[in-house]
């Protein structure tokens, strides 16, 4: 895909929209965890409820990804990203206008499909507008709006509670998305690209979105709602192996469906590009560690430490404004280092997850505190040169053709890794919390979780870097 001058004059702003509507619908994984004992209290919720406005929204939003991906490579990003983004709004709202636990539960689940929809997008324009070191800042910023939307979630929620009061606290947490979404929606209409032409003969493949619905579904369900409770005695793992079984039926309908002529939902094509599988590998095992990083800080510090959500989410500051610098630079520094910089940005990322280790077995109450968010400083500039490096180097060889279905799938195992390292994490915490009743030793050894998937990450990216080091360098995507 070519551009005119007049579309490379909008490209930059067009994105700067992507990125605004991108950063509200991540912000709402994280933001909402502070809100919860308002949200009890408000609406009497139960721990049923409760567990479903948390897990519910990262189900429907990893549900929605592939699909969502695929049908914005057929019938046009513009399209799916605008109605992603009305649809979060409008959802946004019922949230935040909720009278019952159910109808919040409900009407997240819906906000969640409703950013699942428009993230893939926003990938897609990437792979869409940009080419060689202007692709790789394009992904600089994207991977900035992952780290700070992730990071300051508690923060901003906090904030937002101390604010307006424990009853309308909560209810602008969800709220506060409809005006800037408004703000938004205008401008992206005008601004985002129309397709020049519809992709002619293809059509979307039913029943491979449903079976890999179904395993998505499956998969993550277990791991998401046993993330948030202590009791993992009640979580239904045998969920996990009819997943795995679907997902092979999925694998065997696509290839199929390919060697009949058709349109699989991810081609196999996709798949052997050795970039791509190696960088999702990174990428799951990398997600699984990330989020398990501010699931155990959020708990030392709030409920070991005595913190209150807003002086927790300020602690987690220093890790957001680093990723974010580095994020940004990473991404001019990817076409020199390529693969080596996300070696190098795990390393130093491990470095300060040990230093956490340390600092929190030795020091307590606010020297703990401090200590902490100095060295989660040190780790969150290596973040930042982990995840849209990453990003960038896999996606790479991907046709723009097949973009939004790349994205979506990359994203998908963020969610999945996400899901499976939170379950984890929580699940050590909540243990040791009960056997031994040591907010600092719990942090520790969740913390110690969070190292064994970083290692696995670093173990993938070394692979990686060792296959292009005796592999020819490829050439660039092209548009087909």
């Amino acid at each position: 895909m070519t551009t005119t001058p007049a579309e490379r004059d909008t490209r930059w702003p067009a994105f700067a929209v992507c990125l605004g509507a991108g950063f509200m619908t991540l912000l709402d994984v994280s933001i909402v965890n502070v809100a919860l004992p308002s949200i009890e209290t408000s609406l009497d919720a139960g721990p049923s409820a409760l567990q479903w406005i948390v897990a519910g929204y990262a189900l429907s939003f990893g549900l929605a990804l592939v699909p969502a991906g695929r049908l914005g490579d057929v019938y046009g990003r513009r399209t799916l990203f605008l109605v992603g983004l009305a649809a979060f709004i409008v959802t946004s709202a019922a949230c935040g206008f909720a009278t019952t636990d159910t109808m919040l539960a409900v009407t997240r689940i819906a906000q969640g499909f409703s950013a699942g929809i428009l993230n893939p997008q926003v990938i897609g324009f990437i792979q869409d507008l940009f080419r060689g070191p202007e692709r790789g800042r394009a992904f600089g910023l994207f991977g900035a709006t992952i780290g700070v939307s992730t990071a300051i979630g508690p923060l901003v929620g906090g904030l937002l509670i101390a604010a307006f009061g424990a009853e309308q606290g909560w209810r602008s947490v969800f709220l506060v998305n409809v005006p800037i979404g408004l703000v938004l929606l205008p401008i992206a209409w005008r601004l985002l690209p129309r397709p020049r032409a519809r992709a002619s003969g293809v059509r979307l493949d039913g029943v491979g979105a449903a079976l890999l619905g179904v395993a998505v579904l499956a998969i993550m369900y277990p791991f998401v709602t046993g993330a948030e409770s202590s009791d993992g005695a009640s979580t239904p793992w045998w969920l996990v192996a009819v997943g795995a079984a679907v997902l092979a039926v999925f694998a065997w309908w696509e290839r199929r469906l390919e060697r009949r002529g058709g349109s699989p939902v991810i081609s196999a094509a996709l798949l052997r590009i050795r970039s791509y599988t190696f960088g999702g590998a990174v990428t799951t095992l990398y997600f699984a560690g990330f989020s398990g990083i501010f699931l155990t800080s959020t708990l030392y510090l709030q409920q070991g430490l005595l913190l209150e959500p807003w002086e927790a989410g300020l602690v987690l500051t220093p890790f957001a404004v680093t990723g974010a610098v580095s994020a940004a630079l990473g991404g001019r520094w990817v076409n020199v280092w390529g693969r080596r910089l996300v070696v190098v940005g795990i390393v130093i990322v491990l470095v300060g997850l040990v230093a956490v280790d340390v600092a929190v077995m030795r020091f307590d109450g606010d020297s703990a505190a401090w200590w902490v968010a100095g060295i989660l400083a040190v780790a969150g500039f290596g973040n930042g040169v982990v995840i849209s490096p990453n990003q960038t180097l896999t996606l790479a060889e991907v046709p723009v053709s097949s973009a939004g279905v790349a994205a979506g799938s990359l994203q998908t195992l963020q969610r999945v890794g996400a899901a499976i390292g939170l379950s984890i994490t929580s699940g050590v915490f909540f243990t040791t919390l009960a056997s031994s009743g040591d907010y600092s030793e719990a942090f520790a050894l969740g913390i110690r979780i969070v190292l064994l998937f970083i290692v696995g990450s670093l173990g993938m990216a070394i692979a990686d870097l060792a296959r292009r080091s005796r592999e020819p360098e490829p050439a660039p995507a092209t548009a087909g």
